[in-house]
């Protein structure tokens, strides 16, 4: 394991850049984006993929863990040694970003931002006629 310049300990491997992780997969940016407003045990982040994604991108449990345990790897988010509901079962695992998590993230929304920009500007989001 090594750290790098800010101090974040990687298992896997070690990124120059921000870029180097976008594009993000749609597993890993929806895990990202369930854990962005708080930490969640790996059954609450695949409910909240669901109902963000208004039923279109279902985790099934070996994507969401082989996920979770990729951006573990990358340093994107960490295992929270605090259970935030009390008498909840000790065999949970919570799970929050870092802080290169949270800038991988926007990094990545801002990308996606300019491609739909692109695509209202070349009209592609308008309605298709009937």
């Amino acid at each position: 394991m090594d750290r790098n310049a800010g101090g974040v300990l990687f298992k896997g491997r070690q990124p120059t850049r921000l870029e180097e992780f976008l594009p993000l997969s749609t597993a890993n940016l929806y895990i990202l984006l369930a854990l962005a407003e708080e930490e969640r045990h790996g059954y609450a982040v695949m409910l909240e993929v669901n109902e963000a994604s208004e039923g279109a991108i279902k985790l099934g449990p070996g994507t969401l863990y082989r996920s979770i345990q990729d951006l573990l790897k990358d340093g994107l988010i960490q295992e929270s040694a605090s259970r935030p509901v009390r008498n909840e079962d000790q065999r949970r695992r919570y799970y929050g970003l870092t802080g290169l998590g949270r800038k991988v993230l926007a990094s990545e929304s801002r990308r996606l931002a300019s491609v739909v920009a692109l695509a209202k500007s070349r009209k592609v989001l308008q309605r298709l006629p009937t």
